[in-house]
């Protein structure tokens, strides 16, 4: 099968979009398939797609405004011209938004079918940057996924909200996580003893430090006796998180084989953003054997069983973490139990196992356009 995926991010960034892409091209090789990417240029000097397992076409782009780690694909007709001479048999959108938008209109236009992957929370993200607009966001995204032949959300939650909003043909379709990357006996003692010199728990959060995460929940947590904060990533907020998290330990953007160590060297994890679709950095923690606080809502609602493998609070509410977090910081013998059983959860959820589910989502849509040919 020949696959042109068009994707809003990729590798060197660093985040969900650009990180699924990756895998779903790997898994589309490791298969056989034959698989294309359509990205934007990274940021200059981000280096060449080294990493990449396949082909990758890059659209020249421009730095998001407040924003420079995000990067806006500007108007080009390589994405057309890749289309054309990869000849795919379906086209795969990844978050479609801006570049998405244009693949979906230039693979109607040469009649390919096309699969789009809901993964950004954008009436979330109207709300908290211009603190409306989320209608018009909703247009947009049942615009955008109405002419696709099949939607895949990522969790539950998803699924309800874009079919909530009129969306059609809406599958499911969650992420995989490396768990041979992300295990448990990557736990490292020198780390501990270096971001924890008196002993004290480690909790962790890992991702964007951006406003839509709301990571300043956290501050109520950096005033507990014998705990340690640990924030790993970048993004317009440091500044102001470092101010806000009085005690923690900022360790920037880490990725591969250090982010393991850093999470399985965790006590804890704890997760703030409430508008996430799936939340890849909780399913890295259980992979890493660790528990997980979370806000009861989006992806997370699919992937913490509360009380089992951690703790589900109210988005949105500091307290709420600050004393979910306390409950377990007192309780060794319940942390150790929720991390072996957040391990033996996932476990099951390689990507794999999901990229073989959306080749299947690739089969069923190819199958329908046959059928709709014949009739």
């Amino acid at each position: 099968m020949r696959v042109v995926i068009v994707t809003e991010s990729f590798p060197p960034d660093v985040n969900g979009v650009a990180h699924c892409a990756l895998q779903t091209a790997r898994h589309l090789v490791d298969r056989g398939h034959h698989p294309l990417v359509v990205a934007p240029a990274p940021a200059p000097g981000s280096g060449p797609d080294t990493d990449a397992p396949c082909p990758v076409v890059r659209i020249p782009s421009l730095p998001l405004p407040g924003y420079p780690q995000v990067r806006v694909a500007l108007p080009s007709r390589r994405l057309a011209a890749a289309l054309v001479t990869h000849r795919p048999d379906v086209v795969h959108l990844a978050s479609p938004f801006v570049l998405g938008v244009r693949g979906m209109a230039a693979a109607a236009r040469l009649g390919l079918p096309a699969v789009a992957v809901y993964q950004t929370d954008l009436a979330g993200y109207a709300r908290t940057y211009m603190g409306a607009g989320e209608a018009a966001a909703w247009r947009r995204i049942r615009s955008v996924h109405a002419a696709a032949d099949r939607t895949l959300a990522p969790s539950s939650a998803a699924l309800r909200d874009l079919e909530e909003h009129g969306v059609p043909r809406v599958r499911l379709w969650p992420r995989g996580v490396d768990t041979v990357r992300f295990r448990p006996d990557r736990r490292d003692e020198a780390l501990r003893r270096e971001l924890a010199p008196n002993g004290e728990l480690l909790v962790g959060y890992v991702g964007r430090l951006a406003p839509e995460k709301h990571v300043e929940l956290l501050a109520g947590v950096c005033g507990l006796d014998g705990v340690r904060l640990v924030v790993v990533g970048d993004g317009p907020s440091h500044d102001q998180l470092a101010e806000a998290l009085p005690g923690a330990v900022f360790l920037g953007r880490r990725t591969g084989d250090d982010l393991a160590r850093i999470f399985a060297s965790l006590d804890l994890f704890a997760h703030t953003g409430p508008f996430e679709t799936f939340c890849q950095t909780v399913q890295e923690a259980m992979a890493s054997g660790v528990p997980v606080v979370a806000p009861a809502t989006g992806g997370p609602l699919d992937l913490v069983d509360h009380g089992r493998t951690g703790l589900l609070v109210p988005p949105r509410d500091a307290d709420a973490v600050r004393d979910a977090v306390r409950a377990l910081a007192a309780d060794p013998a319940r942390r150790a139990a929720f991390g072996a059983a957040a391990r033996a959860l996932v476990e099951g959820r390689t990507w794999a196992a999901v990229g073989d589910r959306l080749i299947g989502h690739y089969g069923d849509v190819l199958a329908a356009r046959r059928t709709a040919v014949a009739a």
